[in-house]
């Protein structure tokens, strides 16, 4: 009897181990799941958690209007990014910077990403990355009313005023016979420089010009350029989890008419092809 006890004890031991033992493998399984689920949604981190650190160079209308310690901060691109920021349930902390460094401190972490009507080019793609576009640019000649130039071709004795750091000044220094071109922190300096006689004209994208027309006047576009330039989010190289985010989250914007409306509140059109749901990094342009 003592005998078949203890063989009793001995069985009961091995199936406890035995169960113990099942049970770990399970758990491993388990943790390689969670693992491989948490890879494939596409983690990132970012400054702060919850939050997207967002560098931005205000005012830029109809772009960026008013700047980011102003209740009526707002535009296309703040309520575009905006709503990227709610579809990926974070918070927006904007703050606002030169952009002849924007794209430098994004890249050493400073920011999460720059907000800041950026053209996409392969200058700037050897410092960050970006996202697929948001909007196709084209640029435009900005003159006072009655002034004799009436074209590009007229800049050869001007003196010609740009935002400091932008494609616009790149094509202005590159493109142009002007006598003289005048960098500004931000492109509406460069129009007040216009309006006060600093400069001769100014090379500006369009809708900005086409703002400054509207609300200051004094100021006529006489040529308006096509570049083919299109914007996008500049994102650190090693970030490529929230590009892809936010890439999603844009085209996720794209595909529900989000966009559509913006551009048909602010521009009066609809997204081109360059920029409509399904526009991928392929398109981007390589200066």
């Amino acid at each position: 009897m003592r005998g078949t006890r203890l063989w009793l004890v001995i069985a009961m031991i091995a199936a406890l181990f035995a169960t113990a033992l099942v049970a770990g493998c399970g758990d491993d399984d388990d943790d390689d799941a969670t693992t491989e689920e948490t890879t494939a949604s596409g983690d990132f981190e970012t400054i702060e958690e919850g939050v997207l650190s967002v560098g931005t160079d205000a005012p830029y209308p109809p772009f960026l209007t008013s700047t980011p310690d102003k209740p009526d901060f707002s535009g296309y691109e703040v309520e575009l990014f905006n709503a990227v920021a709610e579809n990926l349930g974070y918070e927006v902390q904007y703050t606002n910077t030169g952009f002849n460094t924007i794209f430098r401190d994004t890249a050493n972490g400073l920011f999460d990403t720059a907000v800041a009507s950026s053209t996409i080019d392969g200058e700037r793609e050897q410092v960050v990355d970006f996202t697929v576009p948001f909007y196709e640019a084209s640029n435009a000649l900005l003159v006072a009313e009655g002034s004799d130039i009436a074209s590009v071709d007229d800049l050869g004795d001007a003196i010609v005023g740009t935002q400091d750091g932008t494609t616009q000044e790149k094509f202005a220094n590159n493109e142009t016979d002007a006598a003289e071109v005048r960098g500004f922190p931000q492109g509406p300096d460069a129009i007040s420089a216009l309006i006060t006689g600093q400069v001769d004209a100014v090379i500006i994208e369009q809708p900005v010009a086409a703002d400054a027309v509207e609300t200051q006047g004094g100021v006529e576009i006489v040529e308006e350029l096509e570049t083919g330039e299109l914007f996008g989010w500049a994102v650190a190289p090693d970030n490529d989890g929230l590009r892809e985010a936010m890439d999603e989250a844009l085209e996720t914007l794209k595909e529900d008419g989000t966009m559509d409306e913006l551009y048909e509140q602010y521009f009066a059109t609809a997204p081109p092809p360059s920029v409509a749901a399904g526009s991928t990094n392929e398109q981007l342009t390589n200066d």
